[in-house]
């Protein structure tokens, strides 16, 4: 009988030891899955930066100055502006997985805001209306709202949550 509690007690020790160490590795390993393997928090700055360069490049007095060409229609700057805006965006648009919904979603209504504003000044001009005149338009529009330019505020946005992330 000796033998047999002996094996016995064996046995339990062994079972016990078997299950502690399962434990403990497979608590590790749940550990190990909650951690980011690297630091994200360069990439969401860089995100950000990315965003105020966007937000830069779509505001309308850039825009303005850029697609400035001369010989050009109304319509030929208008449809260069709005390529102009959608290309920037769509070239920008995987940063949203690092910045937060809101710093995302202000710059998509700063981008649809322009459009709108593009295409409404545009429509308010004569059919042989040129590429100058609708700038000079929408120059007007804005130094006349200049204090409330939703780039101005998006780019406020972004620079309170990048500094957010630099403390």
């Amino acid at each position: 009988m000796e033998e047999t509690t002996l094996s016995l007690v064996i046995a339990v020790a062994a079972l016990l030891i078997s299950s502690v160490t399962f434990f403990m590795w497979y608590t590790k390993k749940e550990k190990r899955a909650g951690e980011t393997p690297f630091n994200i928090r360069p990439l969401q700055l860089q995100a950000y930066e990315r965003l105020v360069i966007l937000t830069e490049r779509i505001a309308l007095p850039n825009l303005v100055s850029r697609a400035n060409q001369p010989g050009l229609s109304a319509k030929e700057m208008q449809l260069l502006m709005l390529e102009s805006i959608k290309q920037e965006f769509d070239y920008n648009s995987s940063q949203q997985l690092y910045v937060s919904p809101v710093a995302w979603q202000a710059v998509s209504n700063l981008k649809e805001q322009n459009m709108l504003i593009i295409n409404q000044v545009a429509h308010t001009l004569p059919a042989e209306a040129k590429g100058t005149d609708l700038g000079k338009k929408i120059i007007e529009l804005l130094m006349t709202h200049d204090k409330k330019a939703l780039h101005n505020i998006v780019l406020e946005a972004l620079n309170y949550e990048a500094r957010k992330l630099m403390k």
